[in-house]
């Protein structure tokens, strides 16, 4: 299935969030680590939501900081100024899944564009690239910050296509997270959902082309 671009979406995607529990433990033990890095996350994606819905635009680090303040309370688990901040920092140092280099390797050299839209800020973005060592794998890398609005709102995808552009059945789009997939999808990309953890499949429409459990599977599908 011919593409002429592979847009990525990052964080759950090609860093492997849960990476983020062991830098938690240190912090605050590990009893409550896993449970505190879900929340975290989830509460995360409910302010970029919220933000978009109220108009009212704050950079993902600014939401990560107050989703971890929420999450911290909400778990009733003290953290001084210095513990937050070790604790955010943690987000530059996301470890990538083992799929996620041999994918990227794989489209490049069948000469396929490969870039990063991300709800991240570009400096956050670049610099966990960076740390991880994906940077020099991808052509560019986008931020919704240019348009203040954060996935999946279509202003968001619309960016991505008008950089690259193609028409959005010529590009193909990945992500971990199964409303970002059903995002993209209603754009007009041809949407690959890393589904990871076999989660229950989202019932809101369009549903995405492809689902599939590894980023080795999404070449296949799209290195013709």
């Amino acid at each position: 299935m011919s593409v002429d671009a592979v847009v990525f979406d990052l964080f759950g995607t090609l860093l492997d969030i849960s990476s983020l529990t062991g830098t938690v433990g240190n912090v605050i033990g590990t009893e409550k680590a896993s449970e505190l890095v879900q929340r975290w996350r989830d509460k995360q994606i409910a302010y970029a939501f919220a933000s978009t819905l109220m108009d009212r635009y704050q950079d993902f680090d600014v939401l990560t900081a107050l989703a971890l303040d929420y999450a911290l309370a909400a778990l009733r688990v003290t953290a001084d100024e210095e513990a937050r901040r070790h604790l955010c920092d943690a987000w530059f140092e996301l470890q990538p899944y083992p799929d996620a280099t041999l994918a990227l390797e794989a489209f490049r050299s069948r000469g396929k564009r490969t870039v990063v839209l991300t709800n991240g800020t570009p400096a956050t973005a670049k610099r966990a690239l960076a740390n991880s060592g994906l940077d020099t794998l991808l052509q560019d890398v986008w931020s919704v910050d240019e348009v203040r609005r954060y996935k999946p709102d279509p202003q968001v995808y619309e960016l991505a296509n008008k950089r690259l552009g193609r028409n959005p059945s010529r590009i193909a789009f990945v992500s971990s997270n199964g409303w970002d997939a059903t995002g993209a999808s209603a754009f007009g990309f041809r949407v690959a959902w890393c589904n990871r953890s076999g989660a229950a499949a989202e019932t809101l429409t369009p549903p995405p082309a492809h689902v599939v459990r590894t980023l080795q599977e999404v070449v296949a599908i799209f290195s013709d």
